[in-house]
């Protein structure tokens, strides 16, 4: 069985926010003052493991988790210990999350146990000065310690770069250098226009295109086949013995291709990262409803998956999504 939307995309990837809580601020991610939710309105881990049943039933085989910072919500592991049980037993082929890194040190040892071989990690400078600027309040070390020890337990990462204007466009290629010295392939993001923060998008988006650009001439990039079942292009150069990937949703974006789908930490079914539309399934499951009732509610979702999203930066444009990226994690 598989999913598959009006526009004959296979879908194969759930993205599922476990929490929209973060222990850090970063600036293109939300406001510093945040409002968390109250707890009744997060879905509890039996109901983000029954959604995920439902998807894996109808086709899924790739499940990321995200929060805010998913490793922030208590009894994480116990999640994905669960998921790892259908890990290849099922469609479910691969567990994975995106996290901030700040709490590796302590989970890596339970990631790897419990089947999660490849992570990705938000890291916008190696500078401590920017780091904390950038997060608020974050300490670069952490992250660092959290990266060496997720590598001891032989967790692949990737690190996610968001590129930010008048911020970090001056060291991408010393990002690189450290991250090829680290084994740690790098994907550098477009800002993507969610919501409203404290500085306006367009004062923080800078073009890809641009940027690959500068660092071709530098690293004379040759283009791969490789892929993480995400949007990223990747890159590969002589000079370099790791991938360097691009993320592009506003000057190249990559909509014919998606696969994926998003659920916020409330349960809120999103076909599209760049659309406002939404299928609460929070309300679904506390209304007792049957996995077939659930399951028809997915297809049904599934035909309102557009074709593109709607983002745009444009100075008298207020953003047109109206969540921040911690609702549901990029």
């Amino acid at each position: 069985m598989e999913l598959v939307d009006q526009f004959l995309r296979k879908i194969n990837y759930l993205r599922i926010s476990v929490t929209d809580r973060c222990d850090l601020r970063c600036v293109y991610c939300m406001k510093e003052n945040m409002n968390f939710l109250p707890k009744n309105e997060i879905l509890t881990l039996e109901e983000i493991e029954r959604l995920c049943d439902n998807f894996i039933d109808l086709g899924v085989e790739k499940i990321r988790l995200t929060g805010g910072e998913p490793l922030v919500r208590k009894d994480i592991i116990k999640l994905i210990e669960k998921l790892n049980y259908k890990k290849n037993s099922t469609n479910l082929n691969e567990i994975t999350l995106t996290t901030n890194g700040t709490l590796l040190k302590t989970y890596s040892y339970n990631l790897k146990q419990n089947g999660v071989d490849r992570i990705n990690v938000s890291l916008d400078t190696i500078d401590e000065d920017k780091y904390n600027q950038i997060t608020r309040f974050g300490k670069i070390n952490n992250v660092l310690d959290g990266i060496n020890e997720a590598k001891k337990n032989n967790i692949k990462i990737k690190i996610n770069t968001v590129v930010f204007k008048n911020f970090n466009e001056s060291e991408l290629e010393k990002l690189i250098e450290w991250s090829n010295l680290n084994d740690l392939d790098l994907t550098f993001i477009e800002v993507m226009p969610m919501d409203e923060t404290d500085t306006p998008r367009d004062l923080q988006f800078v073009p890809l295109n641009e940027i690959y650009d500068k660092l071709n001439i530098i690293y004379n990039f040759t283009k791969t086949n490789y892929k993480t079942g995400g949007p990223a292009k990747y890159f590969k150069s002589d000079k370099l013995k790791i991938k360097v990937g691009f993320i592009t949703p506003l000057t190249n974006n990559f909509c014919e291709s998606c696969n994926r789908v998003r659920i916020s930490s409330t349960g809120k079914l999103y076909m599209c990262l760049g659309q406002n539309e939404y299928v609460d399934f929070r309300e679904i499951m506390r209304s007792d409803r049957n996995d077939n009732f659930i399951q028809d509610k997915i297809r049904f979702a599934l035909s309102l998956k557009p074709k593109r999203h709607d983002f745009i930066i444009n100075s008298e444009i207020k953003p047109y999504m109206k969540r921040h990226m911690n609702v549901t994690g990029g």
